[in-house]
């Protein structure tokens, strides 16, 4: 066991240091050439509809589905089932992402540059970009159209957090030193004994969405500096889906974005097994949130905002089609899913079905297609079971770097 333990640190760091250096950290004056038009087909290549979003209700004006967007992929948020939904829409209208090169994310948690995308040249046109960034909104703009809508998702911080705890809490070093079986609920006892804000992987146990958003997430509360960086997010982002409400969110993007129903349609990826889960007592999901105050604040900002949207929207009209997308959902998982629900990981048979797992857990739950699905729907089926990693691979993405990681986990039993 100490030996498994001193060659599981040993490689660990050399993979660490491996994935630092697979992106230049130092980019130098790259000329600045906009992109002010979408490079996809013409709109009236896009089959338009009629305009039924809110601001047009009235209207009967064809409008056709915007397909320059920017998703900016939050950690711990639902965010691989909708990335599975971008992917679908990208290869449905033959669109361009704009991807990272040698691994599944945009050199996290660094700053995002456009020159971390795969083969990037100044004056390329991408229609899509949606991989795990620390998000900075000047060289994100020079890499899209003008018109690009920008779109992201955030969850109940409490949840958040407990979940990147789980997730994550053995990449962080100052977790290590946290005795007892409940590391979770003895952190939150008297989080500053613990937290060193200049240790590894710090940012994922304290306002993680305000970090990923590029924010400081070690700011007081009080800071002028946390309003200023809710409103620039406000008057950056044109929707921000929730977590906890995620068919209504989707219902708001198919109608801000002229999107169909069938673009909407989902499994749920990367979902961890119930037993897993620590269920937060009162007190400690209060003390979660005062820890994670600034998120708390950034949350309550956009659940406002939210409802403001699906007020606009009509209440008993978001019912109805909230109640058609999960009867549509349902359909599919009859037609789709063995068993027609997600099981453990030592229950799914194909490795091309299996998604990636946090360190020392098989907690992280998949699916297994059915055999004879018809040949009508056998393509759909698998691209929406297919998990994150294994999606990128096909659609082309060098992860040489996270796979290698992976096959040392494994090696290790990780």
């Amino acid at each position: 066991m100490f030996k498994g333990l001193i060659l599981g640190t040993l490689l660990t760091s050399c993979m660490i240091l491996l994935y630092c250096l697979s992106i230049q950290q130092i980019h130098f004056n790259l000329p600045e050439i906009p992109v002010p038009y979408s490079c996809a087909h013409r709109p009236s290549h896009l089959h338009p509809k009629a305009t039924t979003n809110m601001s047009q209700k009235n209207s009967s004006q064809p409008c056709s589905p915007k397909v320059d967007i920017m998703f900016m992929k939050t950690h711990k948020t639902a965010s691989s089932t909708f990335l599975n939904i971008l992917f679908r829409f990208g290869e449905k209208h033959h669109l361009q992402f704009a991807f990272p090169d040698s691994r599944n994310d945009f050199f996290y948690p660094s700053l995002f540059q456009r020159s971390q995308v795969k083969n990037y040249k100044p004056g390329m046109c991408f229609n899509i970009i949606c991989n795990h960034m620390r998000f900075n909104a000047p060289e994100v703009a020079k890499l899209l159209p003008l018109d690009t809508s920008y779109i992201t998702i955030l969850r109940d911080p409490a949840e958040l957090f407990e979940s990147s705890f789980h997730y994550f809490g053995r990449l962080v070093p100052f977790t290590w030193k946290i005795p007892g079986d409940d590391k979770l609920a003895e952190f939150l006892l008297d989080p500053h004994s613990y937290f060193d804000p200049k240790g590894f992987n710090y940012f994922y146990l304290k306002n993680l969405l305000f970090f990923d958003f590029g924010q400081d997430n070690t700011l007081e509360l009080e800071d002028p500096q946390v309003d200023e960086g809710i409103r620039s997010i406000s008057e950056r982002f044109h929707l921000v889906m929730l977590v906890e409400h995620f068919e209504e969110s989707l219902i708001l993007l198919k109608d801000a974005l002229c999107w169909e129903m069938d673009d909407l349609l989902f499994f749920k990826l990367n979902a961890r097994k119930g037993s897993t889960v620590s269920k937060l007592t009162p007190k400690l999901r209060a003390r979660a949130l005062e820890w994670n105050a600034i998120d708390w604040k950034l949350y309550q900002h956009f659940n406002q905002t939210f409802w403001q949207k699906v007020d606009a929207y009509g209440r008993q009209r978001m019912a109805k089609d909230v109640a058609e997308l999960r009867r549509r959902n349902k359909e599919m998982a009859s037609i789709c899913i063995e068993g027609g629900s997600a099981v453990e990981a030592s229950s799914i048979q194909e490795t091309d079905m299996q998604p990636w797992q946090p360190i020392g857990e098989k907690s992280i739950m998949g699916y297994n297609l059915k055999k004879n699905v018809d040949k009508a729907h056998r393509k759909l089926c698998r691209k929406m079971l297919m998990p994150e990693i294994q999606y990128l691979t096909e659609l082309g993405v060098n992860l040489w770097i996270t796979k290698l990681w992976g096959h040392v986990r494994g090696i290790i039993n990780w």
